[in-house]
């Protein structure tokens, strides 16, 4: 028999769905930093074995009062991806506050589908603190299992991916056997970027800022190396942003250029060639001609 099936991850913003879902697939498929809302996108991981197939979905954080369009936006995938789940994490960081009526709480109380309660950073917090959330979800919500893990350190994580491949469906394969995602190389080489922007610049910059890949080109360097040649845009909210993003000099855009093209290089398996421009549109995150250029209606 062949299993097969969604496995949609849901948790607040950092609460490790990310680092969870690339320790379930085994490739970097999404951006980790310790900042929150760094997920923007609803981002698919394939695994396929010999008898089953798992399609792992990484959501953006869910936003109890988004702000801007960009985040009702991101809160739309979060919705979506009730509606496919055949089986749904939803991740939780015992460290932080819950209450019976926050919107993923009671989401996961009407569920019709296999609900996996993880409990992540679990090495971070005390039995004490532990086994009252336990009580308090158990409570709230009906789980189909319970799990404990470190997401960041993989304990637990095998034992979460063997019970997902015994709930799964019978079913087909969706995906080729080497496919490990739905996305494109553009989308990651722009994902590396902002990942960067949000390990170097601070405050408002990162969540401020938004990047269009303007060209991907394939070539090759005077030595017959593989080279891939990327122009991108990073498109800023305000006038007043756009110097701090290239610093006194030049400088600070060229560190990030540079700890980019070393990630990229590390990702795509070739040698990377990158040029950074920087733009401002204004007031994008609320502009929603600016949003499906980006991709947020994808």
């Amino acid at each position: 028999m062949h299993r097969s099936g969604f496995v949609n991850i849901i948790g607040r913003p950092n609460a490790g769905k990310s680092t969870l879902m690339n320790g379930l697939v085994g490739e970097r498929m999404s951006i980790i930093t310790a900042k929150p809302q760094t997920t923007r996108h609803r981002i698919f991981g394939i695994v396929t074995a010999e008898d089953y197939q798992i399609v792992f979905s990484d959501t953006p954080g869910a936003i109890e009062e988004p702000h801007y369009k960009m985040q009702e936006m991101m809160n739309r995938y979060v919705n979506s991806s009730f509606e496919d789940a055949d089986v749904m994490i939803y991740l939780v960081d015992p460290l932080e506050e819950y209450a019976e009526d926050d919107m993923l709480v009671s989401k996961m109380r009407r569920a019709e589908f296999p609900l996996y309660l993880v409990f992540n950073k679990v090495d971070l917090v005390s039995n004490k603190v532990l086994n009252k959330q336990r009580k308090l979800f158990k409570h709230w919500i009906k789980p189909t299992k319970i799990f404990e893990i470190s997401a960041l350190s993989g304990d637990g994580v095998p034992d979460l991916l063997a019970a997902i491949v015994e709930t799964l469906p019978e079913g087909p394969k969706y995906f080729p056997d080497d496919q490990l995602t739905d996305r494109s190389e553009r989308f990651f080489v722009s994902e590396i970027i902002r990942e960067q922007i949000l390990e170097q610049y601070h405050q408002e910059i990162p969540y401020s800022v938004e990047i269009d890949i303007e060209s991907f080109e394939e070539t090759e360097t005077k030595d017959g190396l593989e080279l891939a040649r990327i122009t991108a845009l990073i498109y800023v909210s305000r006038k007043t942003q756009k110097p701090i993003m290239i610093g006194k000099g030049g400088q600070a855009i060229k560190k990030l250029g540079m700890n980019a093209r070393k990630r990229m290089e590390d990702f795509l398996q070739r040698r990377v060639y990158l040029e950074l421009h920087v733009k401002v549109k204004e007031d994008w995150r609320d502009d929603e001609g600016a949003l499906k250029r980006f991709g947020y209606e994808r």
